[in-house]
């Protein structure tokens, strides 16, 4: 953990960044985010997700390509600019609700059959990392999956790295513990892992 920057990013850091650039990550043209999007679809083995969260959805680039795998897909950013974009994005495409909220202060009610969590895991604090983690347990119903994709070069504004988030959700997989790992690989530049929850 980088003891820099203990604290979790606020919300204005992601305004200022959307208020910089309609696109700061290049979301819409960078092949890397093309192939890690194709990459995060392909690692999910089911067709069909009835409810699904995708936290951190940004400007809706792969929330309007999760959309035809789910039934209700709610997906959530705490910047309002970057919500904008992901609205007009997503506007053809009824299962998508798009809401302002900021995990782990704020948290949905309900349960998911998938819960998507990609490259927002090293934003947060330790503590607040623990207390998301708590949460994504409790609201995934059995047999619910959690889908992590983060950057893993080291960024000095970042609480954390994504191995230490990856590493931090696959603690819970060992034996007896609350989820499964199903499986996971590295690219360049990042790592996903799926995990399941335990009935």
């Amino acid at each position: 953990m980088n003891d820099q920057h203990p604290d979790s990013l606020p919300p204005n850091y992601f305004d200022d960044v959307y208020r910089a650039s309609n696109d700061p990550w290049a979301f819409t043209s960078s092949p890397y985010e093309r192939a890690k999007y194709a990459d995060t679809l392909a690692a999910l083995p089911r067709p069909h997700y009835p409810r699904a969260f995708e936290i951190g959805c940004s400007i809706g680039v792969l929330t309007a390509q999760l959309a035809p795998r789910c039934g209700h897909l709610l997906s959530v950013d705490v910047s309002e600019a970057a919500l904008t974009q992901a609205r007009q994005r997503c506007a053809s495409l009824p299962q998508v609700e798009i809401r302002r909220l900021q995990v782990p202060n704020e948290f949905p009610a309900g349960q998911f059959d998938l819960i998507l969590l990609s490259e927002v895991g090293y934003y947060w604090s330790r503590p607040d990392l623990t207390r998301a983690a708590d949460q994504l347990l409790a609201a995934l119903g059995p047999g619910g999956q959690l889908l992590l994709v983060h950057w893993t070069p080291f960024v000095p504004d970042y609480p954390q790295t994504g191995d230490e988030v990856h590493a931090f959700f696959l603690e819970k997989t060992r034996p007896g513990g609350p989820l499964r790992h199903l499986h996971g690989h590295r690219a360049d530049n990042y790592r996903l892992d799926l995990l399941e929850k335990a009935n």
